[in-house]
Order: structure tokens, then C-alpha cells, then sequence
């Protein structure tokens, strides 16, 4: 859970439903691939799962 997000340069939010037993590789891979965005910059995205 997030306490302090308020140094996120963006906030990304993936709409529809997001099957989360990716995992955090996963979800980072889906950052990458679908969305073409770099997840380890200062950035927060959000998933609906």
C-alpha cells in the first residue's frame, strides 16, 4: 500500500480490469508493452484489479 505518492511526476491509470497474479514484473512488462512507458521513472501507475 502506498503511503506518499505525492513526489510522482505523472500518475498513469489503466482502465478496465487488470489481472493482478502478474505480479510486479508483470505489471511492469505490461507498462512497457502496451502503454510503450518506462516504469522505473518518477512515475505512479495504477491498476484495477
Amino acid at each position: 500500500m502506498l503511503s506518499d505518492f505525492t513526489g510522482a511526476d505523472k500518475v498513469y491509470i489503466a482502465c478496465g480490469y487488470t489481472d493482478l497474479r502478474k505480479g510486479i514484473d508483470g505489471l511492469a512488462s505490461m507498462v512497457q508493452q502496451q502503454f510503450q512507458l518506462d516504469p522505473f521513472t518518477n512515475t505512479l501507475f495504477l491498476f484495477c484489479g
